[in-house]
């Protein structure tokens, strides 16, 4: 009899454990998250979230954010550089949406405080050219089925009261922090195999680096930080959507992830992303009011 009663306390303690971790935020609670998103303030943390979770919040969030930004212009890949997992407390990649209007070009001026928790970061972009992509399961696949690679410094905005206690499930809620980015000159993608070979190989190789306006550097990394390859952030992405029903369509925007430590703005910095050993790439640029 004994045993039964410590067994139905076990049970007991464990419902009450269970049911004291967070879930998928409530409608509420999501609409709560877009308007702090809107207003630029600090949102309350999503915590104790799971992957799905993660996942279950970031639609709903994502339902309210297309009421008021309209349409999807693609995808960002984020946690796919080790490093950055690493503050995550997390060791996979993490997926969110781009908006209209999301994407500047190169030279704009942006205000310091564009978010919440503005942050600044050397990325890269590319576009798709087919819907092939969505079965790419190499890098050459995925520059198979896209036209245009394009150097890209990504301005996220982690949004939430206390960043540092965000997990991989927590920025997966706040879809990945996407908020604004300036875009460089695109290069196109050879037309010719064996260019691609070496497009392939100096993507893998080149070294990006982020410089403010009197050339001292911020920060960097290698083209390989990123899952071993930068274009392995897209296969891994196709592989996400897919599980959810989802697929990137010609068209789309691809955000590849952080290069860099992930830095923050401030008034009057100017920034500069090169990508040395890319042939063709130009130096994208943008300034903080």
């Amino acid at each position: 009899m004994k045993t039964k009663q410590t067994l139905m306390a076990a049970l007991v303690a464990v419902a009450s454990a269970t049911s004291a971790q967070a879930q998928c935020l409530t409608d509420a609670q999501a609409a709560d998250l877009v308007a702090n998103y809107v207003a630029k303030t600090p949102a309350a943390n999503p915590e104790n979230l799971t992957d799905a979770d993660g996942a279950c919040t970031r639609g709903k969030v994502n339902a309210l954010l297309a009421q008021r930004m309209g349409k999807v212009i693609g995808y960002k890949a984020g946690l796919t550089n080790p490093a950055v997992q690493k503050r995550f407390n997390t060791d996979k990649p993490v997926w969110g949406k781009l908006y209209e209007g999301m994407v500047l070009p190169s030279g704009a001026t942006v205000d310091a405080a564009f978010g919440a928790r503005p942050l600044y970061e050397a990325d890269m972009l590319v576009r798709v050219k087919s819907a092939a992509i969505n079965q790419a399961i190499t890098p050459m696949d995925v520059l198979d089925a896209v036209d245009q690679i394009i150097p890209f410094i990504e301005l996220p905005d982690l949004m939430v009261q206390a960043p540092p206690k965000l997990n991989g499930a927590g920025v997966t809620a706040i879809n990945v922090g996407a908020r604004l980015g300036v875009a460089g000159a695109p290069i196109a993608v050879p037309a010719y195999r064996g260019e691609r070979f070496a497009m392939l190989k100096a993507l893998a190789d080149m070294n990006v680096s982020l410089t403010d306006g009197t050339g001292a550097r911020l920060g960097g990394g290698k083209g390989s930080d990123i899952l071993d390859h930068p274009l392995n952030a897209v296969v891994w992405l196709a592989g996400a959507l897919a599980q959810e029903g989802l697929a990137m369509q010609p068209g789309d925007l691809i955000s590849l992830g952080s290069f860099s430590a992930l830095l923050p703005p401030k008034a009057g910095l100017s920034v500069t992303a090169t990508y040395d050993g890319l042939p063709g790439a130009t130096p994208v640029r943008l300034s903080f009011k």
